[in-house]
């Protein structure tokens, strides 16, 4: 009896692991690609940026990119599971981004990619990533 009961558990334990990872390799993700763009502070010549963010996942984790805001307003690290939002819900005008230079989507979002950019040409020794092009592809 004993032998059986714990051949259950083990059965029961093996059978949870393969629910937990499959639910774990389907968690979404996000869509593949994104178009950036600002809706609360429009700029007067608004240039969308197209992120390929299943690309950036494939070398990057989530909280190289993504984090929240304390009460302060001030940055927090992401953490697994967190919900992300959208940039602009705290990176506009009128929020709580006392650095000028983040609170505008556009502001944030150049901090952010341009320095990682900016930091791969300088590993590679190439100025590929760092034209405003990569992000800012002209209409064809």
């Amino acid at each position: 009896m004993k032998k059986l009961t714990l051949c259950a558990v083990l059965a029961a334990f093996a059978l949870g692991l393969c629910f937990t990872g499959a639910a774990l390799a389907n968690a979404d993700k996000g869509p593949a690609e994104i178009t950036l763009e600002s809706t609360v502070d429009p700029a007067k010549k608004a240039k969308p940026s197209l992120f390929p963010h299943a690309k950036h996942q494939e070398t990057l984790a989530c909280g190289d990119c993504h984090h929240g805001m304390g009460a302060d307003g001030k940055q927090v690290a992401y953490v697994d599971g967190q919900e992300i939002g959208k940039c602009e819900s705290c990176h506009f005008k009128a929020g709580k981004i006392a650095d000028k230079k983040l609170s505008t989507f556009k502001g944030a979002a150049h901090a952010n990619c341009q320095a990682c950019h900016k930091a791969e040409d300088k590993k590679s020794g190439e100025k590929k990533l760092g034209k405003c092009s990569v992000c800012h592809p002209k209409k064809k």
